[in-house]
């Protein structure tokens, strides 16, 4: 009876995982350091302040710590009856945003008082991660069938897919498919449907490559995409300038790299350092070894956060563990490839490292729902 009070409670005194939050706040402090070693030249120039994006990214830094501690102290089980208001919430802000001032010809992103703006995509990985773990303990043993375990879960997905394509945010709706595939497989959908969806992924994927034409009715920039990552040099100048200038600067790093502040390419040269770029940075001022050394601290994390996940006797628990560093691992996989043209630019920033405060802040809120798991798997089993 004391052991189902306790977990009833709002707050929790069980032991927080120290190496999860000892990996979260270096990769957050190297993140920091490099967000402002690759951002300075552009803050200056652009916004007259070489303070401009550090300054910002550092003070939802410290809410996201604050946010993330205190997150890590409530019962994870609250946000389960939240799941599908959190879910009809993100439709919401996916439709108002079509409603936004395009912002380099996008519309992804609501702004607030002309001060604050922040994308609703961020909210729809936090939502699919909930409603999908909710829904994958209600059904149990029917995660096996085709109803339950695949065409239930789609029919969730399709709404954010579809408005996030309209913005248009092809890259956001990539990460949301693998986002939501990855829970499906991880609640026990049959492992032949992911067989079966793979085969087809990979077949359409060799016809776009071999005709990217077709991708024209997506999205009207995709095709060109496609060409310009097959051969960035036939348009070194314009559309594929970015990705070979970030290739020349993770070349520049050569084995032990230049050191902090050392990087060249970041003075004008590689577009958009502080955001989706900001890899590129980390190699040529860290070099290879460096580089290996963030990867390395990803891979931790992530496998980390599936310890968490593998102790928690509770399945909601141990899928949004598992969901949110997922997640992490599934963006930062996305974003090394697009930086070192192993897939299309897509435009996916680089967790805990790119610029964008709104972003960071729920990126460590949804670190702190990892560390709440980690103390009530500690207080259930004891």
């Amino acid at each position: 009876m004391e052991k189902d009070r306790k977990q009833t409670k709002w707050f929790i005194k069980g032991k927080v995982d120290i190496a999860f939050l000892i990996i979260v706040l270096v990769l957050l402090s190297i993140g920091l350091v490099m967000l402002f070693s690759a951002s300075y030249p552009n803050a200056y120039y652009y916004k007259h302040n070489s303070l401009h994006f550090i300054s910002r990214q550092f003070l939802f830094a410290v809410a996201g710590i604050c946010g993330m501690l205190f997150i890590s102290k409530l019962n994870y089980k609250v946000l389960m009856p939240l799941a599908v208001p959190i879910y009809c919430l993100t439709l919401l802000l996916l439709v108002i945003v079509l409603f936004m001032k395009p912002i380099s010809g996008a519309k992804r992103w609501i702004v607030i008082a002309n001060a604050i703006t922040f994308q609703p995509s961020e909210v729809a990985k936090f939502a699919v991660v909930i409603l999908f773990s909710l829904l994958s303990c209600r059904y149990g043993e029917k995660m096996k069938t085709f109803k339950y375990g695949i065409a239930s879960f789609v029919v969730f997905l399709l709404p954010i897919v579809g408005l996030m394509l309209m913005e248009p945010h092809l890259s956001g709706t990539v990460l949301i498919l693998l986002l939501g595939a990855e829970m499906m497989f991880l609640g026990g959908s049959n492992e032949k449907w992911f067989m079966l969806g793979a085969a087809i992924v990979v077949s359409a994927a060799v016809v776009l490559v071999i005709n990217p034409e077709l991708l024209t009715f997506i999205a009207h920039y995709a095709d060109d995409r496609i060409k310009i990552w097959l051969d960035p040099n036939s348009d070194p100048l314009k559309g594929g300038f970015q990705t070979l200038q970030s290739l020349y600067t993770i070349g520049s790093g050569g084995l032990i790299g230049m050191g902090i502040a050392g990087s060249r390419q970041k003075y004008l040269f590689l577009p958009e350092p502080q955001n989706d770029f900001i890899f590129p940075v980390v190699c040529e001022e860290l070099g290879f070894v460096g580089a290996v050394i963030v990867i390395l601290l990803f891979v931790m994390l992530v496998w980390r956060g599936f310890v968490i996940a593998a102790k928690c006797p509770n399945k909601f628990g141990s899928l949004i563990a598992a969901g949110f560093v997922s997640q992490v691992g599934i963006q930062t996989i996305l974003n090394i490839a697009v930086v070192t043209n192993t897939i299309p630019n897509t435009g996916i920033s680089l967790p805990f490292f790119s610029y964008g405060g709104t972003s960071l802040l729920m990126l460590l809120c949804q670190m702190g729902i990892v560390l709440s798991v980690s103390r009530t798997s500690a207080i259930e089993k004891g």
